[in-house]
């Protein structure tokens, strides 16, 4: 995978870097939590902060010309159009003993923290998920090679775009797949993680205990790839074969959000020399020490 980095870096100049915020925040509190429910902040924030530092650090022999970290707003166009979008986590969170709420209202603080104090660009809009800012800003700059930060498969559809490398914190790793084989995939068999059933099954199949899934076998897979979802869908079937298709396509963004995003991203300029004063605030004093990566 280094060498796709390497061709990249003498076929281009400079580097995008897109950060997926809330899942390094739930990614970090996860990681120090070892089963605790109460948010402890300042460990939370030291925590984050140095993840960035780290990535930043990492990644910065790519020259990097932009660090972009991309955050969901608490509207969802998807939940909108789909009112099951999602629905099965809120199910599973009022299920455990986690403090949800002080940790999202945490989370806004530290958007809220880097928008102000920090040399980043830091794009939140309404309605937008971070998938949607990612995957705008892929399209809005496809000239650059890019690396996207996160850890989910869903971004594997966007490594169409000429540059594009991912990179999993979770797996510590780079991550490839198929892009079209992959979007192909998430429309047919769903998205069991975000509610989004498989096209065989209802909209509320994956929110409603005691209800399964319709199969979906390799072998209709394969029977079916390369056609037109009219040549083998019925009805019902071509009716959840758009639901999905609006729900992982992120290339299905409505017009107005993306313009709203390229907008932002566009006019916002990142903060700078506030750092140090921040860093004394929330007695950051071990990254004191390492002000310079950020």
């Amino acid at each position: 995978m280094d060498c796709i980095f390497e061709f990249t870096k003498r076929q281009h100049r400079g580097l995008m870097i897109l950060l997926d915020f809330s899942q390094t925040m739930i990614g970090c509190f996860m990681s120090i939590g070892r089963g605790r429910v109460v948010v402890e902040e300042d460990l939370l924030r030291h925590t984050v902060l140095n993840s960035i530092r780290q990535y930043r650090r990492q990644f910065r022999e790519y020259d990097a010309s932009g660090f972009v970290i991309c955050c969901d707003s608490k509207l969802n166009w998807r939940k909108e159009s789909f009112p099951e979008y999602k629905g099965n986590r809120k199910k599973k969170k009022a299920d455990d003993t986690t403090d949800w709420t002080s940790l999202y209202a945490f989370l806004d603080e530290m958007i809220k923290d880097l928008r102000e104090n920090f040399p980043y660009k830091v794009i939140q809009v309404d309605r937008a998920e971070a998938d949607d800012i990612i995957a705008v800003l892929n399209e809005h700059v496809a000239v650059n090679p890019t690396l996207i930060i996160s850890s989910d498969k869903d971004f594997l559809q966007l490594h169409k775009y000429e540059g594009v490398v991912q990179y999993s914190p979770l797996m510590k790793k780079f991550i490839t797949g198929d892009p079209a084989e992959s979007l192909y995939e998430k429309v047919i068999r769903g998205d069991a993680g975000d509610g989004v059933p498989n096209i065989l099954s209802s909209d509320d199949t994956l929110i409603t205990d005691g209800k399964r899934q319709k199969p979906v076998t390799k072998k209709k897979l394969e029977l079916w790839r390369g056609k037109k979802p009219e040549e083998f869908c019925t009805e019902d079937m071509l009716r959840n074969y758009h639901r999905n298709k609006a729900m992982v396509d992120l290339s299905e963004t409505p017009e107005s959000i993306r313009i709203n995003i390229i907008n932002q991203f566009e006019e916002q300029v990142p903060k700078s020399g506030k750092l140090m004063s921040y860093f004394v605030e929330k007695r950051l004093n071990d990254l004191m020490k390492h002000i310079s990566d950020f």
